[in-house]
């Protein structure tokens, strides 16, 4: 819904209009009622209602933080693999 009124809001403005209109709203203390306001609702959603979906989004989120440290280990580990089979190691 957000997205849909930010984009009514700038459908009919010229480019060099564009970063008067979107420089407000990435000011610091936008962004700290944005993360806030966040944060607030939730906890009204999951933290107070006592669901277990924090817990499945702590794990998930772990599980896919783990493997996007991982990754680009794991690229050059295949790359040389791959170098290696290329000149008959």
């Amino acid at each position: 819904m957000a997205w849909r009124n930010f984009y009514n809001e700038i459908k009919g403005l010229k480019l060099k209009e564009l970063p008067g209109q979107v420089k407000p709203l990435l000011s610091i203390e936008n962004v700290k009622k944005a993360v806030v306001r966040g944060l607030d609702n939730y906890n009204e959603k999951y933290i107070q209602t006592g669901s277990i979906d924090p817990l499945y989004h702590v794990c998930f989120g772990g599980m896919i933080f783990s493997y996007l440290v991982a990754l680009p280990e794991e690229r050059r580990h295949l790359e040389h693999q791959q170098h290696a089979k290329e000149h008959g190691h």
